[in-house]
């Protein structure tokens, strides 16, 4: 019993450090819908991911062995890679998040396309919601596996068992915290406007990091050289680093702005 609770704790542990980005890009991509609708676009959205999220799981842990498998073989003198159906997604959603946020920031230094992204009508709602559904699935992969090898263990037979109870209410207890910390997080951007391009930067780095990882797992090479992973460690540093350079910024700022109204 008390091997489950704490298999469990790290499960939810788990779901946590390694939903900020997903949870940095839902706070994000819901303020593109009306204000009065952004909590609803928020929860919808995340209910719906965490749902496909369980349905995700079962199909990954009756198809583990088929996801890596390779589905693409590239041999050529600029890039080679074996790309299993997880490689692919995941450079799927970092060449899409890079996306995201380099519209975004262009948005942000064209005050007129910015305007208009900001009084996108209702209709926008659906289309929303059904990014951030997708883009919780992608994020989910990595979370998945890393909850599967943390909850099994190997039968008398030598059969591999997943503890499926406990993964499950970990995705539950994880989508509510982030349904939660995604209002909060939404809500200091919205006060705090100044953080808004500092968070499309984070964002984009999200992207370069799944980038590396997708190319690392399909061991791809370009021009002989290897991608390798921006671990989770450097990725907490960078964010360390720019919120920093953001944080001295501001305050260099606003000293000088002081200075020259005395």
């Amino acid at each position: 019993m008390a091997e489950n609770i704490f298999t469990l704790f790290m499960l939810i542990l788990l779901q946590v450090v390694l939903g900020f980005d997903n949870l940095l890009y839902i706070s994000i991509e819901s303020q593109r819908a009306p204000e009065a609708r952004q909590k609803y676009v928020r929860k919808l959205g995340i209910g719906l991911a965490v749902f496909l999220r369980i349905i995700l799981l079962f199909i990954l842990v009756r198809l583990v062995s088929y996801f890596q498998e390779p589905w693409l073989v590239l041999e050529s003198q600029f890039l080679t890679g074996k790309f299993t159906f997880e490689s692919l997604i995941t450079l799927f959603g970092g060449v899409f998040i890079i996306y995201t946020a380099v519209k975004e920031i262009w948005h942000m230094m064209d005050m007129e396309a910015h305007n208009a992204q900001a009084n996108k009508s209702k209709e926008s709602v659906g289309k929303i919601i059904f990014l951030i559904v997708i883009m919780n699935l992608v994020f989910s992969f990595d979370s998945i596996l890393s909850a599967m090898a943390l909850a099994n263990h190997t039968n008398a037979s030598g059969v591999v068992e997943y503890n499926m109870v406990l993964m499950t209410i970990a995705i539950v207890v994880g989508g509510a915290l982030m349904i939660w910390l995604a209002d909060k997080v939404s809500d200091f951007l919205k006060k705090n406007r100044m953080y808004e391009v500092l968070g499309l930067f984070i964002l984009l780095i999200v992207g370069v990091m799944l980038l590396t990882e997708g190319g690392h797992k399909a061991g791809m090479e370009i021009f002989g050289n290897h991608i390798t992973p921006m671990n989770k460690t450097t990725f907490y540093f960078v964010i360390l680093v720019l919120v920093l350079v953001d944080i001295v910024q501001s305050r260099y700022q606003k000293n000088l702005s002081q200075k020259n109204t005395h």
